[in-house]
């Protein structure tokens, strides 16, 4: 039974690992390094409202100021600059670390 499990973890990580060696050849290590000029004038806003002085502030300035921080954050996000972990693929982990532990 435990080299069944043995051998199931085995071809599951050939199966993932596979897919990722493919898509790391296709991505350019060059293009990592420049960045938009959109996501720089995001990062730079975000930096300005981070140095502000927020205590002269009233609540509706600060909501507005929190309000933009998110939007911000969810356009750089889905700015597609990031790793993404799929619901099925914790699944499956959470599952392994449940049977080798």
């Amino acid at each position: 039974m435990k080299k069944l499990h043995f051998y199931l973890m085995i071809m599951l990580f050939a199966l993932v690992s596979i897919p990722t060696s493919m898509m790391a050849n296709e991505k350019n290590p060059a293009n990592r390094t420049e960045v938009p000029a959109e996501v720089k004038t995001m990062l730079n806003r975000l930096d300005e409202i981070k140095e502000m002085e927020k205590s002269n502030l009233n609540s509706s300035e600060k909501k507005e100021l929190r309000k933009e921080v998110k939007t911000i954050k969810h356009n750089l996000r889905s700015s597609g600059q990031g790793i993404y972990l799929s619901v099925g693929a914790i699944i499956i982990i959470v599952l392994l670390l449940i049977l080798l532990l």
